[in-house]
């Protein structure tokens, strides 16, 4: 028997909302805080890692210009290096960003330094000319735009996710591409680690800043995830997830988690010698590391994300906030 025109209007009104509640998610986006594993030599004399941002939404029009992503775009990693062609951040596609191609089922499972540096190469003649020719490749001391592509033969990478809305981005798109490219580039208070603590205090006002504990007022890779981390506890509707992006196996032998900077002087030694030219100083930095500079973070419970899986990071979904354990 046919529907009596009242259950049919009912029922178109509960279709209408499905569609809306639907269309709703669609517009909402991903984001994440890259918190990257500490390499090669500067594993030994500066463990506190490198800091990046990628957007699901946001893509490259090209490494100085952003623009909204088409379909089928996979986002942009964006970050602040020391010596690229004198631009103060960079944006590369996630992808190269991580393993040197455009298509994750080009990924090699194990690689050599052969193979690393000709990826690197091919992506670098393809896409990144546009930065000068005068900009050098860069070796493990120097970096240049080697520190752009393949970072997932050098570094394993916890991925810090959270949500953003659609006009957040576009925002961020317009002030972005309207400032000034340059670099000022300093290690202690102008790095990595400040420029992803000032984009999420754009997506987040007046929740990131720099802190005078721990630390000193400089600010680390793994400071900027601490606060984000806690952040999402007070804030569960941005729905933080933390996920691990393994390193590739064959070019770099395992990376050290980012520390924060007192905890990097005790790691290394350096407070040895800073506490025989004072005491007072060296007691400082020991109580900092122990009192403050922990950090810990929820890393065990981090979801494993291969290159054939890597569209969970950009996938619109509610996970539950991440397990409260120890971490590292």
């Amino acid at each position: 028997m046919d529907a009596t025109p009242f259950a049919r209007a009912i029922r178109c009104i509960f279709i209408g909302f499905a569609l809306l509640v639907g269309a709703c998610q669609l517009i909402r986006a991903q984001a994440a805080f890259l918190m990257e594993d500490a390499d090669g030599i500067s594993r030994a004399f500066d463990p506190t890692g490198h800091a990046a941002i990628y957007f699901a939404r946001i893509c490259a029009a090209s490494p100085t210009q952003l623009r909204r992503c088409g379909p089928g775009e996979m986002g942009v990693v964006i970050s602040r290096y020391e010596r690229v062609g004198g631009y103060d951040w960079l944006a590369v596609p996630l992808i190269p960003y991580l393993y040197s191609v455009e298509d994750p089922s080009m990924v090699p499972a194990r690689v050599d330094r052969n193979t690393v540096e000709e990826l690197r190469q091919s992506y670098h003649e393809a896409h990144l000319m546009s930065l000068g020719e005068d900009v050098p490749e860069g070796g493990r001391v120097r970096r240049g735009w080697n520190q752009l592509v393949g970072a997932s033969y050098e570094r394993r990478i916890y991925a810090f996710r959270f949500e953003t809305t659609e006009a957040q981005d576009d925002a961020f798109i317009a002030k972005m591409n309207a400032a000034e490219n340059r670099s000022h580039f300093n290690i202690v208070f102008n790095n990595c680690a400040d420029f992803a603590d000032g984009v999420l205090d754009f997506y987040f006002p007046h929740s990131f800043h720099r802190r005078l504990a721990p630390d000193a007022g400089i600010v680390t890779p793994r400071q900027v995830a601490y606060e984000l981390v806690q952040y999402g506890r007070k804030h569960p509707e941005i729905h933080l997830t933390v996920m691990e992006i393994p390193l590739v196996r064959g070019f770099r032998g395992r990376g050290r988690v980012g520390k924060s900077a007192a905890e990097s002087l005790v790691v290394t030694g350096y407070v040895g010698p800073i506490a025989l030219l004072s005491p007072y100083a060296g007691g400082v930095v020991l109580a900092h590391s122990l009192i403050w500079g922990r950090e810990p973070l929820p890393l065990r419970s981090a979801q494993t994300l291969e290159p054939a899986t890597l569209t969970a990071l950009a996938a619109d979904r509610r996970h539950e906030p991440f397990e409260k354990d120890a971490g590292n």
